[in-house]
């Protein structure tokens, strides 16, 4: 392992909405960074009761890892169309996962010629004693719709929320106007029972399909979804060129892409900005320029008691970790830890520590660390 002290910029925000280059930075140091293990191509992981490890490899591996040990392969995975933003995705627990040992995990999947779609499954973990284990049972629970051509804004993140409810974030696949189709469930957060089918309190129920699973609509590409300590849903989306969102998800609600957005298209066409437009939901906090979020985790433990309530965001191009802070249903950049590689996963171990995903390196892999408070 490798230890290191991070000297973080904090970054002080004057609005919910919050411009980078206006901010204010000064030097502190915050955590220690342990360096754990390298995955190939990591994307997600989640934690089991027993303190070990699963990571998601984009290329199509489930891996088990043992802090402080090995790692091990996980058998029975799905196929997936790897190649672009496309492959290996989420990996979450079921909240009653100590019972009956089923993880649900996202992934693109193959389609007719050269169209694919993000799906998700649910299977049964079964651990060995070699450090390895299986998926068995394994049962596509949900689909994008439809499958279209292209390798782009998956999104694909899964959450349980407190109502024992799946929820997916489901991007637009770079097509722009399915966000807006309420045939489609593209550019949309989707709201499901843990056997996928659909919630009859859902806000578009009566309306059948796949328009039933819908929860919210007009968003591009979510890669980060996590519920506040009172139950509040909050997703982070990648903007179109500057824009980058922190939304506060309400049942029903409109967002507003591609109709409206604090970015621009990257062919220099302007979408008219949020305030244009309040019918659609605006978001809590805004970046131009752009962080890149990946990832999306509020924490809850005691090992920084006064990150309590904070969110955090990992940052690709911005090669950051990000902390929010929540105060009720506002948000506000608080700080931004210069982590000098592009992150792509942030979650809190059981420890209480928070353990940060980067993405491949050029050929030499993506490094797991622990981020623990400073020693003294």
């Amino acid at each position: 392992m490798v230890r290191l002290k991070l000297s973080v910029a904090a970054v002080a925000a004057v609005a919910c909405v919050f411009s980078a280059a206006a901010s204010a930075r000064t030097e502190k140091q915050v955590f220690t960074v342990t360096e754990v293990a390298k995955f190939n191509e990591p994307w997600a992981m989640t934690f089991l009761p027993d303190g070990r490890l699963l990571v998601t490899e984009k290329k199509g591996a489930l891996k088990v890892h043992t802090i402080g040990g090995k790692t091990g392969d996980i058998t029975g995975v799905p196929t997936v169309a790897y190649g672009g933003q496309g492959g290996f995705g989420d990996v979450v627990l079921h909240p009653k996962f100590a019972t009956n040992n089923l993880v649900y995990v996202s992934y693109a999947e193959p389609g007719e010629g050269s169209t694919r779609g993000g799906a998700v499954a649910r299977a049964k973990l079964t651990l060995d004693s070699n450090g390895g284990g299986a998926l068995s049972d394994l049962q596509v629970i949900w689909r994008q719709v439809p499958k279209v051509e292209g390798q782009g804004h998956y999104g694909h993140r899964i959450a349980f929320g407190p109502d024992g409810h799946l929820w997916i974030t489901s991007s637009e696949r770079q097509k722009f106007d399915p966000a807006q189709d309420m045939k489609s469930n593209l550019g949309k957060v989707v709201r499901l029972n843990d056997d996928g089918s659909v919630p009859k309190d859902n806000p578009f129920a009566d309306q059948g399909g796949v328009t039933a699973q819908i929860w919210s609509l007009g968003h591009r590409n979510l890669l980060g979804i996590a519920f506040d300590a009172d139950g509040r849903l909050w997703t982070q989306e990648m903007g179109p060129r500057g824009g980058d969102e922190l939304n506060l998800i309400e049942r029903g609600g409109n967002y507003g892409y591609p109709i409206v957005s604090n970015g621009d298209h990257y062919d220099g066409k302007v979408i008219p900005d949020h305030d244009t437009r309040p019918e659609f939901k605006a978001p809590k906090v805004t970046w131009n320029p752009v962080i890149s979020p990946a990832g999306l985790m509020i924490y809850s433990g005691s090992a920084f008691p006064e990150w309590k309530g904070n969110a955090f965001i990992g940052g690709l191009s911005s090669k950051a970790l990000i902390r929010i802070e929540l105060k009720g249903t506002e948000a506000r950049e608080a700080e931004r830890y210069n982590m000098d590689q592009r992150i792509r996963e942030v979650e809190q171990g059981p420890d209480g520590n928070v353990w940060v995903l980067e993405d491949e390196r050029n050929g030499s892999g993506g490094r797991l660390l622990k981020l623990s408070p400073p020693t003294t």
